[in-house]
């Protein structure tokens, strides 16, 4: 079975977890740029590091 890719052709296995300070890094960015706390909760979950989706 083959392995199942994103659109950019790394398989899945590829990926490797995201490290938490840069996770919090990521955090504090979006943060900054979005518009309003719905926003941001909603581009954190895109990005999968919206509190709660790392054990905090």
């Amino acid at each position: 079975m083959a392995a199942k890719s994103s659109a950019n052709g790394i398989a899945d296995e590829d990926l490797e977890p995201l490290a938490d300070e840069t996770a919090r890094q990521a955090q504090r960015v979006v943060a900054a740029y979005a518009a309003d706390a719905d926003e941001c909760r909603m581009l954190l979950s895109m990005l999968g590091i919206g509190q709660g989706m790392r054990g905090e």
